[in-house]
């Protein structure tokens, strides 16, 4: 039976880890992404309030629309940026877990081939013992048999 990958359980933890990350790090790009959905969308708004009044109240209403939308379009801002920072953390927790992961997983891969090259060899040493153990048998046979 092949030898168990002493450090299996910490390789499964540090997997999990990256996973981990990359869930967080898909959340926050997605975060992002509708941040900057959303103040795409404020944009338009305000590109969309007409320039023209007829009459003192439009004006008044023309100028709360826009002072709503700008403000709005500032607070969308703020939260891109959050968003933004958030995405960088998330980048850099998973860039590091995957460190962590990929060096186990390469133990991990040198350890199954030292196992399989112990295997091999076992098993080369065996037939070489086998061969030999017939050839010797051949030729104690063949000296038995010539001097009778």
């Amino acid at each position: 039976m092949a030898r168990a990958f002493p450090l299996a359980g910490l390789l499964r933890l540090r997997q999990i880890e990256k996973e981990h990350a990359a869930s967080d790090l898909a959340a926050a790009n997605a975060l992002r992404r509708t941040a900057q959905d959303r103040q795409a969308s404020a944009i338009a708004a305000l590109h969309a309030v007409p320039v023209e009044a007829t009459d003192s109240s439009t004006l008044f209403a023309l100028a709360a629309a826009r002072a709503s939308t700008r403000s709005m379009l500032t607070d969308l801002s703020v939260l891109a940026e959050q968003a933004e920072e958030q995405a960088v953390v998330a980048q850099a927790a998973f860039t590091e877990a995957k460190k962590r992961a990929v060096g186990l997983e390469k133990l991990e891969t040198r350890h199954r081939a030292e196992v399989v090259a112990g295997e091999l060899g076992a098993e080369q040493a065996a037939i070489d013992e086998i061969a030999t153990g017939a050839w010797l048998r051949e030729k104690a046979a063949g000296d038995g048999r010539g001097e009778a």
